[in-house]
């Protein structure tokens, strides 16, 4: 499904994982990012489990965070032969939520901006911004999209893949 199989984090994810995010009893972000991606064999195998189907491979994300109880933020090759940039971010929970978070890691970092992490755009509709000093002066560095509010990019994210969490959803066994 993807072009290479490159674990590199873009300057920007790299930039976000030295980030650290408050909780703030509920308040703030849930979400640990990592340093690295995960390998390729630890996708495969998360995605294995929270499928379980074991039939599948990880090929076509790229996790780099986490929120407190587990669930994943991955970069999704929802739009094949495009460079990972410009794929989508998704997040699935240990729940088993999920959904699109942005369209690209550039809306990414403005939906983090407005103060909402990849949890929060799934779990919650209302996605009311508390906007974040730190990740807005990230986002201003390395964003190739012009800033819109969360709720936008999440919405635009939504319509451009309807079906996502119908399709992770058949994909359980």
């Amino acid at each position: 499904m993807t072009t290479a199989d490159d674990r590199t984090l873009p300057p920007a994810l790299a930039d976000v994982a030295r980030v650290e995010f408050d909780y703030d009893d509920g308040k703030g972000i849930d979400f640990e990012p990592y340093d690295a991606f995960d390998s390729a064999e630890e996708t495969t195998d998360w995605v294995r489990r929270w499928t379980g189907n074991h039939e599948l491979d990880g090929d076509a994300y790229r996790v780099f965070g986490q929120d407190g109880s587990g669930g994943l933020a991955a970069v999704w090759y929802g739009r094949p032969g495009r460079p990972l940039a410009e794929q989508p971010v998704v997040f699935m929970g240990s729940e088993g939520e999920n959904g699109v978070v942005a369209g690209n890691l550039s809306d990414f970092l403005w939906v983090l901006a407005d103060g909402i992490g990849p949890l929060e755009t799934v779990l919650y509709d209302e996605h009311e911004a508390r906007p974040n000093a730190a990740l807005t002066e990230l986002a201003e560095r390395h964003a190739t999209t012009p800033r819109r509010p969360a709720r936008d990019i999440i919405a635009e994210a939504r319509a451009e893949f309807p079906t996502f969490a119908e399709d992770m959803d058949a994909l359980c066994r």
